[in-house]
């Protein structure tokens, strides 16, 4: 019996707290436990600490997750919860993904200063966002706009569009419900015309692979249709070697007709793109996403990325 609280690591923005705090939330359900039986622990990050600056020029992915991942690796803390569009692919040696919560909303949120719509913005109109894919989408939806590079979490960008810096900017769905602000989306973008990122909208658990103590303790909360989904759309990203300097956008999800997967990878200024569609068994996530993106790389060729990797 765990005499100790059981130890939850996370960033510290508003919305890493909050998908933490659901985390601790199911477990207490599922388990009949106290509050305090949980403790939340708070890791800076690189990512966190540098915000003046692209992502890929200080690393790509993995500033979001090394820092804590480390303490999960020493025993620190005993899982890591992330937003799984954050997390690389490989993960260091000893940790694996072992629960996935139910999947929030996976659309992208557009907030509008003045316009509601990113097509209602007037030509020459500044959006900003860190992400290469949404850069990439908006130009390829709006070549005439200007898009630029804009960090920071949920609340710091909001408030740097209320000040003027952009007249627009995007947002994950999810995020914006997980914190009590949906209200605050001007317009909600249609996933066969924006496609999101692989893994947005997905709360994923990692923890040590020789933890058995742990495995049991969020077996109860594993969502399979999101964990079948995700392994899908990881699988994609990995064929790919995708990274933060790479636009790509994927999503899968499960129906009566069983997985249906769609891809896409984009040139960042939007004006070149491929896109591929497979549907497939739930039980074979990992072979369609796999076989997905060696067959958009195979079609792209390596010129593609060379050309602005």
């Amino acid at each position: 019996m765990q005499t100790k609280p059981f130890r939850i690591g996370t960033r510290g923005s508003p919305l890493a707290l909050a998908q933490a705090e659901e985390t601790r939330e199911r477990l207490m359900k599922a388990h009949g436990l106290p509050s305090d039986a949980f403790e939340i622990v708070v890791i800076s990050t690189k990512g966190d600490r540098v915000t003046d600056r692209p992502l890929a020029e200080i690393g790509g992915k993995g500033l979001f997750t090394e820092e804590i991942e480390a303490q999960l690796s020493d025993g620190r803390i005993d899982i890591a919860v992330h937003s799984s569009k954050d997390m690389p692919t490989v993960l260091p040696a000893g940790l694996y993904l072992s629960a996935f919560l139910p999947r929030e909303d996976v659309r992208d949120a557009f907030i509008g200063r003045d316009a509601g719509a990113i097509t209602d913005l007037p030509q020459g109109a500044t959006v900003g966002t860190s992400s290469l894919r949404r850069q990439a989408l908006v130009r390829r939806l709006r070549p005439d706009l200007n898009v630029v590079s804009f960090r920071g979490n949920v609340q710091t960008r909001m408030r740097k569009l209320q000040e003027g810096e952009v007249d627009g900017t995007l947002l994950a769905m999810a995020g914006l419900k997980r914190l009590g602000l949906q209200d605050k989306a001007t317009d909600v973008m249609a996933t066969d015309a924006f496609l999101p990122a692989l893994g947005q909208g997905a709360i994923c658990i990692e923890s040590r692979a020789d933890d058995a103590v742990t495995d049991t303790m969020l077996a109860p909360i594993d969502d399979e249709a999101t964990r079948t989904a995700l392994t899908c759309e990881r699988a994609f990203l990995a064929a790919l070697d995708g990274s933060c300097r790479t636009p790509i956008a994927g999503l899968a999800t499960i129906g009566t007709s069983g997985l249906s997967f769609s891809g896409m990878i984009l040139s960042p200024d939007g004006k070149t793109t491929f896109e591929i569609s497979r549907t497939g068994r739930p039980d074979n996530a990992a072979e369609l996403g796999t076989k997905a993106g060696a067959a958009i790389r195979a079609e792209a060729g390596p010129d593609f990325f060379e050309s602005w990797t």
